[in-house]
Formats: C-alpha cells, sequence, structure tokens
C-alpha cells in the first residue's frame, strides 16, 4: 500500500516524496569524487557561485549569515532514489563541527545496497573503514534489515542496508515504507 492524501489527515499539498537532500561539505572536489569515483553516484551539474555581498538575500532565503556565500553546487544522481545536493560554503560564521550519530542535529545518509556482504568488501577494496557488520537485524519491527555504517573521508556518516525478504513490520502495516527493492530505473 503506498501512502496518499486520503491516508493522512493532514498533508503538505501536492506532497510527491523526496526529491534530494542537500549537504554542506569542507571540500566539493573532494565530496564529489568520493560520491562518483567509491559510491558510484555521478555528479549531474554543478553551478554557483550564489552570494549577495551588500543585501540580506543569504540570511532571508537561508537563514545563513548575510555575508555567506555558496561557492559551488553539485547535484549528484543516487541510483534509483533521491538525488544528493552538495554544497561547499565559505562564512564569517561558519562551524565545522563533528557530528556523532548521538548528536542533536546529526544524520547519515542510508544507502540501500542489493547484497551487503558484498557492499562492505567493495568498501574496503577503496580504502574505506566500515565500522561493526554487516548486523542483522532478527527481532522487532525492524527484522530483515541488515546495516552496516561507514564515513566519507570529511566525516559524513553513511550507511548501507539491505532487506531482500522486507522487514518485519509490513506484515500487519497500514501504510508500508518506501521501498527501495521496486524502484525503478
Amino acid at each position: 500500500m503506498t501512502c496518499t492524501a486520503k491516508d493522512t489527515a493532514m498533508q503538505l499539498p501536492g506532497l510527491v516524496g523526496l526529491d534530494h537532500v542537500g549537504l554542506t561539505v569542507p571540500d566539493l572536489d573532494e565530496a564529489v569524487a568520493f560520491f562518483a569515483g567509491v559510491l558510484g553516484c555521478p555528479r549531474v551539474l554543478t553551478f554557483g557561485p550564489i552570494a549577495d555581498d551588500d543585501g540580506s538575500f543569504m540570511a532571508d532565503a537561508l537563514g545563513v549569515h548575510p555575508r555567506a556565500r555558496i561557492e559551488r553546487v553539485a547535484m549528484i544522481r543516487t541510483g534509483r532514489g533521491s538525488n544528493i545536493e552538495l554544497f561547499q560554503y565559505s562564512a564569517p560564521d561558519q562551524q565545522r563541527p563533528a557530528l556523532k550519530n548521538s548528536d542533536i542535529g546529526a544524520f547519515h545518509l542510508g544507502l540501500y545496497v542489493r547484497d551487503i556482504v558484498a557492499a562492505k568488501a567493495y568498501l574496503h577494496a577503496q580504502g574505506v573503514a566500515t565500522r561493526l557488520g554487516p548486523i542483522p537485524i532478527t527481532e522487532g519491527p525492524i527484522a530483515g534489515q541488515t546495516i552496516l555504517y561507514f564515513q566519507a573521508p570529511w566525516g559524513l556518516n553513511l550507511e548501507v542496508i539491505s532487506y531482500p525478504e522486507g522487514m518485519a513490520y509490513a506484515g500487519d502495516a497500514e501504510i508500508l515504507l518506501w521501498d527501495p527493492r521496486k524502484a525503478e530505473g
């Protein structure tokens, strides 16, 4: 079953799905090289800079320092799922926190793979260290998943996940999560 406007009491008008995730990276070239060269997610386009040297556009539109400057942006195609928008900013008040998954505001990207053991071997062959795993989940609503975490060279947390036979929750769920196993080219 898919989630439709009839299934929810309130919904953002016209909501179709997740178009992209935006990430600010310290070095756009390094990030594009990692996503394209290691993960196989090609850069589709690059643009920029975007700035307002005298006005308040950056603060008004993006909630950043008025003198913040988007040096460059790259749009990345991620398999058969959402896109990734990579930003390289410069700003007078820019911070470079190294967030752990447990920190408020932290996040990770979960990439669905068909063969998680092969994905781990590939990551290792590319020089990417992984954390413990792959870890099979055998109990609870997400039973059927197998997960493995790793990091991009600049610290971005990533996960590869697989559930070739589905997840336990789906047996009696009224609304199903998006299922990458059913994605088309």
